[in-house]
């Protein structure tokens, strides 16, 4: 099953690929490491932001889309175009995509039942990705049965 996890910041989605095959774990080598979003974005943008990242998963065979859930309010609430980045991901339409958010607490406890294989430093991804890959590292644990 291949996972991409997604932390959404300010205007970029930064993504990771996880692919678990017979219970072994590999992490794709990606061209992309982050879509972005114009901060003085137009609907024309935010239709191409979501075309783009649609694109992206149907090239890589991605079936499962994890992502960071932010907080609504608060001293880690999430930006209004973070949350349009994550409605447009949410939208995606005419492929079998199932896009999961991920509470702090959902990733915290499945962490802890299930710690990573392999330490962050030695995956090769970039410091910038490591929340999305803990995110496809926790989504591929979801199922079916989530949300």
């Amino acid at each position: 099953m291949m996972v991409c996890g997604v932390e959404l910041t300010g205007s970029d989605a930064v993504v990771c690929f996880l692919n678990r095959d017979m219970g072994q774990f590999n992490l794709p080598e990606c061209k992309v490491r982050k879509l972005s979003l114009p901060k003085n974005h137009s609907r024309d943008d935010l239709k191409r932001f979501q075309a783009a990242f649609a694109d992206l998963m149907a090239e890589y065979g991605v079936t499962r889309v994890a992502i960071k859930e932010r907080m609504p309010k608060g001293k880690f609430a999430g930006g209004a175009i973070s949350f349009k980045m994550e409605a447009a991901i949410q939208l995606i339409t005419g492929t079998e995509l199932t896009v999961t958010l991920l509470p702090p607490a959902l990733i915290k406890s499945t962490l802890a039942s299930n710690p990573l294989p392999i330490a962050f430093a030695e995956t090769g991804l970039k410091a910038f990705q490591e929340t999305a890959f803990i995110a496809a590292y926790v989504g591929q644990f979801q199922g079916d049965a989530a949300p």
